[in-house]
């Protein structure tokens, strides 16, 4: 599956910064990840913190999946409503999902600053705003509930959001005092360079062909012909996923996203913003470090690659006039354009944990906007895992909830 289309921005302003060979003999090992996007790279970190022998292969180059089309928002608000979510699975999950994401947050901050990494993690608020008049009472009653939780918010007016950020068409809205965006394409690089030199071996362009299951082990055969002697497999394949269990567990989307010119008079204002809302599909607006704004949405059905692509164009030019009917006294110039795959599922929650019909492997697919912060949460559910214990998160986060 072609996840992205061919120039997001990471991988334009970021250029090659790792390559690694293919896997050209048998190896064994106590963890095969397969996928090496950032969620493959923080499941990969965190057995090599546990003190495992581990082996990540992915089919492309590394981080060239959907990790390179990011936009890296990094929230602890889940796309179904924290009050919605709690009506759907009880509030003892609902509020466990969303504090499971803010802590997720928390957690990225450290490895990044544990690696020294240079990808630019910086902490924000975040606004989410009432986009149409009929959307203020919901979104009180989110307020409400995520105050509820203990989540550091205050309730904005027409007026406080229209004299702090200069927003027009915003009703009323939520400010979260938990947020953080990151260039992920680069953070990635840096993660797993960082666990090469602990004893991580990566192998690309090295796709899992067939797999044995054996007493205690699996026995993965690539596309290389190599084979792999693995006591536990955790895939981190994504929305690739999809083609490996039969059920229908997620539905697929095309996003498409618009990055500005470098303009820092312009857009440093919002430097230490998040802003979504609450349309239909949702706009997602943020600063890069390189002072750029990125907007994002006018989501559509995935259908295929070529389809997806041959909407960037008119989208790019709707998510213009988005930007220039919310910021009217500044001018959006398009310097990148680009498209990506991502799904949704039935409670914005991911699915992570066992599937029955893979033995000795688990899954970890964090689905949504929250794909990066449900993979950081799945770091200890994978250390758990490994230790053949259970996790808080295990029942609520399983295939066939």
């Amino acid at each position: 599956m072609d996840l992205k289309s061919n120039e997001p921005f990471w991988l334009i302003k970021n250029g090659l910064l790792n390559s690694y060979p293919s896997l050209q003999d048998d190896r064994s090992c106590d963890v095969l990840v397969v996928g090496g996007g950032i969620t493959g790279a923080l499941i990969a970190h965190q057995c090599i913190n546990d003190g495992k022998k581990c082996i990540l292969i992915d089919k492309r180059e590394i981080v060239n999946g959907s990790s390179a089309a990011t936009t890296s928002m990094l929230q602890y608000e889940i796309d179904v409503p924290l009050y919605r979510l709690k009506e759907l699975i009880g509030e003892e999950a609902a509020v466990a999902s969303y504090r499971a994401c803010g802590e997720a947050i928390v957690k990225l901050g450290k490895i990044a600053k544990k690696i020294r990494s240079k990808a630019g993690f910086r902490t924000k608020k975040s606004l989410y705003y009432a986009a149409r008049k009929k959307d203020i009472s919901w979104l009180k009653q989110e307020f409400e509930a995520r105050q509820a939780a203990g989540f550091d918010v205050k309730w904005l007016t027409e007026q406080d959001i229209r004299d702090r950020y200069a927003i027009h068409g915003a009703y009323a809205g939520i400010l979260s005092a938990l947020g953080a965006s990151i260039d992920a394409f680069c953070f990635t690089h840096e993660l797993l360079a960082y666990n090469v030199r602990k004893g991580l071996l990566i192998f690309d362009k090295t796709a899992l062909d067939s797999v044995l299951y054996k007493s205690g082990h699996n026995l993965v055969t690539t596309s290389t012909g190599a084979k792999i002697k693995a006591k536990k497999i955790i895939y981190c394949t994504g929305y690739e996923t999809t083609n490996l269990i039969p059920e229908k567990f997620v539905d697929l989307l095309s996003t498409f996203a618009i990055v500005s010119e470098v303009d820092k008079d312009n857009y440093d204002r919002y430097r230490d913003l998040l802003i979504w809302n609450t349309t239909e599909p949702y706009l997602y607006m943020r600063t890069t470090d390189d002072h750029r704004f990125l907007i994002g949405g006018e989501d559509e059905e995935f259908k295929d690659p070529i389809k997806r692509d041959s909407l960037i164009s008119a989208k790019s030019l709707k998510l213009e006039k988005s930007f220039n009917k919310i910021f009217t006294d500044r001018v959006f110039h398009a310097d990148f354009a680009w498209a990506g795959t991502f799904g949704t599922t039935k409670d914005g929650l991911p699915y992570i944990g066992k599937h029955e019909k893979f033995k000795n492997s688990y899954f970890v697919c964090g689905f949504g906007g929250n794909g990066i912060t449900f993979s950081v949460a799945a770091m200890d559910m994978a250390a758990c895992w490994m230790n053949n214990l259970s996790h808080p998160l295990d029942e609520w986060f399983r295939f066939g909830r």
